[in-house]
């Protein structure tokens, strides 16, 4: 690899670290405030409404000029948001902010890969992020367990600065002022990633005009036989993940009667499954076989029906011992299952995302490409979470909700792997992999 993409992962590690940390820093803020239990999803749907309502112009923005550039003044407006949180801004539009930052830097960081290495290496690369990105996820989302505990926070507020009133007094507040701490480092990350010489035609400035632009984007890569596979894949595979975030903090108050700073415990689980799937998809496929993994979307479904029936209490006070120390039986099987419907959905989206940032990257330009796929997968995020957040109002189980979204998961599954058979019967489009950029 290039000695710029190991600039792209540290920047892309700290700035992933501070957003998984931040959501459990906000959950913890919506409880101290009281705030109704459907208002805790509600967080993410603010946070990717910026995805989907600039879509049309964040490519192009992304394209206008150096990618360092654009992920270091994002990360700054990341910071923004966390500053009006602190002080006294609701979370849902503090966060919504902090979405606008990450809606601005996500096509800077992936398209900033097709522009500095060649198509062979799109995979291992995206294994590499997406690995390093679930690490940040594991880590992050700890980190914010562990700083909202009101031990760790005390630790913090006992620190006393002469003659300056910082206002900071809870742990939510604490955490959020570390969060920022780390956005700024990412920042500063951002200012040594090298140019890479690529430029695009400039963008029209007119906003009717870049709506048309980008609904020819999204038309292309949907009518594309490869785009759209992949497309869909990721497009529902995000959806299913934000959703999940929340799920499982509710299955885990519910199955394993765990509080907010365990339950973020069993997401770091997932993550960690998430990472150990990317870097072995990284490692076995290549970008011609990416198409072999969609059969693990099935299976992970199922698997995620499965958890519906998962509770503390059939395991009763059993424990495994593990030499020096043992662990209750009924933790053990949930991170082993958890961690394996991690891997699953690691190992079949990173070959995906790759085949979909090639395609995008052949018929489209980088930014717009990555535009388009925010686009969707965030509208996507959009629609589960306000359906999650209704069923949640209206008192539906957790179990109950696990089976709906794991059947869905499944079923579309394998619409698309029938939809790909059809493709196929009609034209090889597999040839088109191996297709290099055609000329704007």
């Amino acid at each position: 690899m290039k000695p710029g993409f190991y600039a792209i992962m540290a920047a892309q590690f700290f700035s992933s670290l501070a957003d998984n940390a931040l959501l459990i820093a906000a959950i913890a803020l919506l409880l101290q405030l009281h705030a109704p239990e459907w208002m805790t999803p509600l967080l993410k749907l603010f946070f990717v409404l910026s995805y989907v309502v600039l879509a049309a112009y964040v490519g192009a923005f992304a394209d206008s000029r150096p990618k360092g550039q654009v992920m270091f003044l994002t990360n700054s407006i990341k910071i923004i948001g966390c500053s009006m949180m602190l002080f006294g801004m609701h979370p849902l539009l503090s966060y919504a902010v902090v979405g606008f930052g990450a809606a601005a830097y996500s096509p800077a960081k992936y398209g900033i890969l097709t522009e500095l290495l060649p198509p062979e290496k799109l995979v291992a690369a995206n294994g590499w992020i997406e690995g390093l990105t679930v690490g940040s996820i594991i880590l992050g989302t700890v980190l914010g367990g562990v700083l909202i505990n009101p031990t760790i926070a005390q630790s913090f507020l006992s620190i006393d600065v002469p003659l300056i009133d910082t206002h900071i007094d809870t742990a939510p507040e604490v955490a959020i002022s570390c969060i920022m701490a780390i956005y700024l480092i990412a920042a500063l990350i951002n200012l040594k990633i090298p140019e890479t010489g690529v430029k695009y035609h400039q963008a029209s400035k007119n906003p009717i005009k870049l709506i048309k632009d980008f609904a020819h984007c999204f038309t292309t890569l949907w009518n594309d036989r490869l785009g759209q596979i992949s497309l869909a894949v990721t497009t529902l595979f995000w959806g299913i993940g934000a959703t999940l975030q929340f799920i499982i903090l509710k299955w885990a108050e519910s199955a394993l009667q765990m509080n907010l700073s365990e339950g973020a415990i069993l997401q770091a689980i997932v993550a960690f499954g998430v990472a150990g799937g990317a870097i072995w998809a990284a490692w076995k496929i290549p970008l011609q076989k990416s198409l072999n993994v969609l059969k693990f979307g099935v299976i992970m479904g199922g698997f995620v029906v499965a958890l519906a029936g998962y509770q503390k209490d059939h395991f009763g006070g059993a424990m495994v011992d593990f030499g020096l120390f043992e662990i209750p039986a009924y933790l053990v099987f949930a991170y082993a299952f958890l961690a394996t419907v991690g891997w699953m959905s690691g190992f079949f989206v990173v070959p995906m995302n790759a085949l979909l940032q090639h395609r995008g990257h052949v018929l489209l330009t980088a930014g717009h490409s990555i535009a388009v796929q925010n686009f969707n997968e965030n509208l996507s995020v959009l629609m589960m979470l306000g359906i999650y957040a209704l069923l949640i109002s209206f008192n539906v189980s957790v179990q109950l909700v696990i089976v709906l979204f794991g059947t869905f998961v499944m079923i579309t599954m394998a619409l698309v792997i029938y939809r790909h058979k059809k493709n196929q019967e009609e034209y090889d489009s597999l040839h088109l992999i191996g297709e290099e950029k055609q000329p704007h």
